[in-house]
């Protein structure tokens, strides 16, 4: 268990670390689309920087594949949401950006929503799930990626509005946690299904492949990398990730606890603490500002054009 917990705390750092990288990388590019996947990809592919934070990503990715190996999903989000103080931490030091009071106040108070999940774990009653029928796995991620694409959509099209208030990105970060919820769900399974890959290489990589995790991860690695870039680069990292991450940690949690057959606490105080913690953290997240505050001392500027409108704007000419 305690090997799990120090790759959390690793992923933790790693994670933090790689957005900040790409969110700094991406604010010395020029303006990305999604409805221009390929530039995208171009542009971000040419950036030493980026490419940085990519690789810090990845590496993240392998640390989860450990802890989804040994503690339970409830347990690995809690301590997952936890890094959230190191991201707004490197966001105000190495990005400069400004975070308001209200949303130091939504951090503390999902940190205390945090503790109430940990405190209702128990390392002598908690299991942690091996295995979830397919078609529950489906029927659970297929409605949330739809879900998450279409809400993405929507914050795209409400962006492109003129003389809209610039965005803080809460809906962009619904959508992207949905996404990463999905995924969460997806490695575990991967992380079950390769168990026995020193073992038997071969009968590790088939049960891996007949599965729908690995297809489930592409999915949302190709649509994630590119809506992920875009919305970085219009929105604040010290928002668009906490919401996002917030979001999938609850996703993850409530339903891969449900499909992986982790049974919840019977002790009723335990129970109480993590169905309050699940509680506190949507609450939290619903409260959030929709709307950056303007710069103290300085006019409201005007929102700048988004790229969906410069993609359709008519030369005057």
């Amino acid at each position: 268990m305690w090997w799990g917990v120090a790759a959390a705390l690793l992923a933790n750092l790693l994670y933090s670390t790689g957005f900040v990288l790409q969110k700094r990388a991406l604010g010395r590019l020029p303006a990305v689309s999604v409805r221009r996947p390929a530039r995208l990809l171009r542009l971000v592919a040419g950036s030493p920087l980026w490419t940085g934070g990519a690789l810090a990503l990845a590496a993240g990715f392998g640390a989860q594949l450990i802890v989804y190996r040994t503690l339970p999903i409830a347990a690995a989000q809690g301590i997952f949401v936890s890094g959230l103080v190191l991201l707004l931490l490197l966001s105000a030091r190495l990005l400069g950006e400004r975070i308001p009071g209200r949303e130091r106040y939504a951090t503390g108070a999902i940190l205390a929503a945090l503790v109430m999940v940990v405190l209702s774990l128990s390392r002598t009653t908690d299991t942690v799930g091996t295995g979830a029928p397919a078609r529950l796995i489906l029927l659970v991620c297929v409605p949330s990626l739809a879900a998450g694409t279409w809400l993405y959509a929507v914050a795209e099209r409400r962006a492109a509005k003129r003389h809209r208030k610039p965005t803080t990105g809460v809906e962009y970060g619904v959508a992207l946690g949905l996404l990463y919820g999905v995924s969460g769900l997806a490695i575990k399974g991967v992380s079950d299904r390769s168990a026995g890959l020193l073992a038997d290489p071969g009968g590790a990589l088939l049960a891996v492949l007949g599965s729908p995790y690995p297809y489930l991860l592409l999915f949302t690695g190709a649509f994630g990398l590119v809506m992920s870039q875009a919305a970085l680069q219009r929105c604040r990292v010290s928002l668009i990730v906490p919401v996002s991450t917030t979001v999938a940690s609850v996703f993850t949690a409530v339903l891969g606890t449900f499909a992986f057959g982790e049974a919840l606490p019977a002790d009723p105080l335990r129970l109480a603490l993590r169905v309050a913690g699940a509680l506190l953290a949507v609450a939290v997240l619903l409260a959030m500002p929709k709307h950056d505050p303007p710069p103290p001392d300085r006019p409201e500027a005007p929102h700048p054009k988004h790229p969906a409108e410069e993609l359709t704007a008519h030369d005057p000419r």
